[in-house]
């Protein structure tokens, strides 16, 4: 993706967003209207382009997805962040994919994002306290938490939608019993080769998988592996 030659960072994640819409990774107007409204450069570490279509390193051996995929994710999602339902953001890093779950369910929603480096929880909440969530922030409807993200964050389970960040070496059983009858995860599985996985959950309990697309994630990990030889 091309830098752009506009002025303001909100022109900028603008012409991020016609690209995605262009490319057909954005296909509908909720996501379009929830990434321009969510500057991407309030969560990228300075120094990196923000709007170029390619994950970025956040530190701690830890990226923040390309624009693309957050958007492929959004998209999946969607009918999972309607205003009142509840959101958890496994690897929420930069808080960037936490706060448009925030934006989508609304204050009457939960948005929870889960990381297990705090010192990323900690910018997380100073990125998102810049964004155009921030209200939510301090209204209790959006947090974000220090935690083992394969654990999930029970106490406010069932969630309608879990998004997870790192690719696991299979699916967590917590997160597949906090996910809500009639609930949606998105979760990248695998080691060397990773799909990205469609996990459905019906009324009755039941469970369907299926496979979305190849991906490419850092590893859903402990804090320990993680930052081994940072």
């Amino acid at each position: 993706m091309e830098h752009y030659g506009t002025s303001g960072s909100v022109d900028k994640n603008k012409a991020m967003v016609e690209y995605l819409q262009q490319y057909g990774i954005i296909r509908s107007k909720k996501v379009a209207e929830v990434m321009e409204a969510i500057d991407r450069g309030l969560f990228v570490p300075g120094g990196s382009p923000p709007y170029v279509d390619s994950p970025m390193q956040i530190g701690y051996n830890a990226t923040i997805s390309a624009p693309h995929m957050h958007a492929t994710c959004l998209e999946l999602l969607k009918e999972h962040l309607q205003p009142g339902m509840h959101a958890l953001d496994v690897g929420s890093g930069t808080g960037y994919l936490t706060a448009c779950f925030a934006m989508m369910v609304g204050p009457q929603g939960r948005a929870v994002g889960v990381e297990h480096i705090p010192e990323l929880v900690t910018s997380s909440i100073e990125n998102i306290k810049k964004s155009a969530v921030a209200s939510l922030l301090n209204e209790g409807s959006l947090s974000v938490h220090v935690a083992d993200g394969r654990l999930g964050w029970p106490d406010l389970a069932p969630y309608d939608a879990i998004h997870v960040g790192a690719a696991a070496p299979e699916i967590p059983q917590p997160l597949i019993e906090q996910l809500k009858p009639g609930g949606r995860m998105v979760i990248p599985v695998g080691t060397v080769f990773q799909d990205l996985k469609v996990v459905d959950k019906k009324l009755d309990g039941s469970v369907k998988i299926r496979s979305e697309t190849s991906v490419r994630y850092v590893p859903l990990t402990s804090r320990a592996a993680q930052l081994h030889n940072y």
